[in-house]
């Protein structure tokens, strides 16, 4: 019987161990999508005790303490801090054989050394050391992304905002690089005009433009993505329900934008052609600079109705979707592909039925001008856990290059999240350890080796153009 979460975790093999100690645990980390707050690390925070840097706004917990039957007062709402943490680790005995049980004893362990398993009867000892440790300087933010061999994140940022926080960090040359991504999901979301245009007229003020119409929109927006530009950016992203490619004119979108912004309601086929079109335009955009676009589309979102008009989004009442996929995008990679705009691009489903088709999507679209140009994107979201990594990876060998692959990433809004690049290593190492043991690969360790490292670090920094070691 092997030890829970021992150094060779994970690693059934020889090769598997072989490959991840020597290789891929000493490589750096790029996190190139996730959704920490740059604020704090641009005031280096520091954090008052475990909940607030663990369980605050962490809905995966949330989702599985109310499964255990835990109140809401103890997600969201108004219980203390040590109260919240209690019932937290009243239920991680529970959320064995979920990934919620690994991730939290990784993170225990890293950064804080903890090896012991967190129950109810380990709660105040374990919830008293790590709030200690967190009130030194080694654990406010800053240390403990340095902590975690970090030399790159990409925070997502609405075109609106004024990246102030990203400026304060380059002027202070703080040696981890904090670049924002381009999120301009509430500017192709006309479907509730009064919240589109409270945007579009903070749009208008932020980039000193006026607003009379959807020419001047663009060039709003334009003037935004220029902004990112000067401010490092090199990614934008997409959260979206499916891949949106309806025909439309150009008089139509005006007629459209036109509607919208007097206030009247759209029709869905005007919805539809609005995001057909600003999908399009943001392409475009990010073509002439040279970034990636990101689409992390399939989640069917704020299913309670109940307890969104009570907490908000993103707070834990999402689920995996059902939409048609293949189609669309097929169209809107081709209609960006004969203009020969269609720039870098990583696609994350959310719907596991789908690895295939993206799989094979990706390799209808790369042309030879950029090693893995179109990206089968890692598991996301109720994906990023063992099972639907393995299937992720095995898709991508099978209809790809795994070696071309640029990684995982943490998608995360806490600074303990970055164990999962540990795990998602762990379980690259330990397919690849497999095939050498059972025949399927060559023992060339050496090869082997390097394509470990390239994944879990070399593609991303090669792929997006970062300037580091």
């Amino acid at each position: 019987m092997k030890p829970f979460l021992s150094e060779d975790f994970l690693l059934q093999t020889e090769t598997a161990r072989l490959l991840y100690h020597e290789h891929a645990s000493k490589m750096p980390i790029i996190d190139y999508h996730c959704h920490l707050p740059p604020n704090e690390i641009a005031e280096d925070k520091q954090f008052k005790n475990l909940t607030q840097i663990w369980l605050y706004g962490d809905h995966y917990k949330w989702r599985a303490m109310r499964t255990n039957g835990i109140e809401e007062k103890y997600c969201t709402g108004t219980a203390d801090d040590y109260a919240k943490f209690e019932k937290w680790a009243e239920t991680v005995p529970y959320t064995m054989r979920n990934p919620l049980y690994h991730w939290t004893h990784l993170e225990l362990r890293n950064p804080f050394g903890i090896k012991k398993l967190l129950n109810s009867s380990t709660a105040k000892e374990i919830y008293d050391e790590c709030t200690a440790k967190l009130q030194t300087p080694e654990f406010r933010v800053k240390s403990i992304l340095r902590k975690m061999n970090v030399r790159v994140i990409c925070t997502t940022d609405d075109p609106t905002d004024s990246l102030e926080y990203h400026q304060q960090l380059k002027a202070a040359s703080f040696e981890i690089q904090v670049l924002p991504t381009f999120r301009p999901d509430k500017g192709m979301a006309p479907e509730n005009p009064e919240v589109f245009n409270a945007w579009v007229d903070k749009l208008a003020t932020v980039s000193n433009v006026d607003i009379r119409d959807f020419n001047s929109y663009l060039t709003a927006l334009r003037k935004r993505h220029d902004y990112f530009a000067s401010m490092g950016c090199r990614l934008s992203d997409h959260g979206i329900e499916t891949i949106y490619a309806e025909d439309y004119t150009e008089g139509e979108i005006s007629q459209i934008f036109s509607k919208v912004r007097s206030g009247k309601g759209l029709s869905a086929a005007d919805v539809l052609k609005f995001k057909s079109a600003m999908l399009v335009e943001f392409a475009l955009m990010d073509h002439e600079k040279g970034w990636t676009q990101q689409f992390h589309y399939g989640a069917l979102r704020n299913n309670n109705s109940r307890m969104l008009r009570q907490l908000g989004p993103d707070t834990g009442w999402d689920s995996i979707g059902d939409f048609e996929v293949g189609r669309p995008m097929a169209r809107f990679f081709d209609r960006l592909d004969t203009q020969n705009k269609l720039t870098k691009t990583i696609i994350y489903n959310l719907n596991p039925r789908d690895n295939e088709l993206i799989a094979t999507m990706t390799g209808n679209f790369n042309d030879g001008s950029v090693a893995g140009k179109m990206q089968f994107g890692s598991g996301w979201w109720f994906l990023d856990q063992k099972d639907g990594m393995e299937k992720q990876l095995n898709t991508l060998s099978n209809m790809g290059l795994l070696s071309r692959f640029v990684g995982m990433l943490t998608d995360s809004r806490s600074f303990l999240s970055y164990p999962r690049h540990e795990y998602f290593r762990r379980i690259l190492c330990n397919l690849i350890g497999r095939d050498v043991e059972n025949g399927e690969l060559p023992n060339e360790t050496a090869w082997l080796g390097k394509m470990v490292e390239n994944i879990c670090y070399n593609n991303a920094r090669e792929y997006f153009g970062f300037d580091i070691p």
